[in-house]
């Protein structure tokens, strides 16, 4: 079925001795059955890495992704929140030092500046995270194109909205 692959002696109708027939067939089992040699899988290079190089660095752009209105208007709730705990603070250290006049006096005068400064600061950076909400976008075609513009207006508490449609 299957061609003859073995090679072809010399020694062809030479008869072994049992002693020789039996040293070959061990040798030849022993072969058969002798382990694959071992094969790394793995390296590890344990030598120590340069300091530095002849690869020059690279620059690593910035790029944001929080708008900076949203950053803005984080920045105004913790500054709320800062307010409000401050504010807090304030009137339970006035309720709790009613007997020392000193420091309800300080809390009294301190405590109304530091609230209005609050707000201040607050609507402060609302408004200009409000500016920076309006974006200018350039588009650049290469081929015929038609622009048409919708302009939305809302208007009253049930929030109607009336669309405005030009080419």
């Amino acid at each position: 079925m299957f061609p003859d692959t073995t090679p072809e002696t010399s020694t062809q109708g030479v008869r072994m001795s049992d002693d020789v027939a039996a040293a070959e067939a061990r040798r030849i089992i022993a072969d058969a059955y002798k382990p694959a040699p071992e094969t790394p899988t793995a390296y590890r290079d344990d030598s120590p890495l340069p300091a530095f190089g002849d690869t020059p660095p690279v620059l690593q752009p910035d790029r944001r992704i929080v708008p900076a209105w949203a950053a803005g208007t984080a920045v105004a709730g913790i500054g709320v929140g800062a307010a409000f705990v401050g504010v807090g603070c304030g009137l339970w250290l006035a309720c709790q030092g009613f007997a020392a006049v000193s420091l309800t006096s300080v809390l009294f005068v301190t405590l109304p500046i530091a609230a209005v400064a609050g707000v201040f600061a607050a609507i402060g950076t609302a408004l200009r995270s409000l500016k920076g909400v309006h974006t200018e976008t350039h588009h650049h075609y290469r081929a015929p194109v038609s622009q048409h513009h919708t302009t939305s207006k809302t208007y009253g508490l049930s929030a109607r909205t009336h669309n405005q449609h030009t080419s």
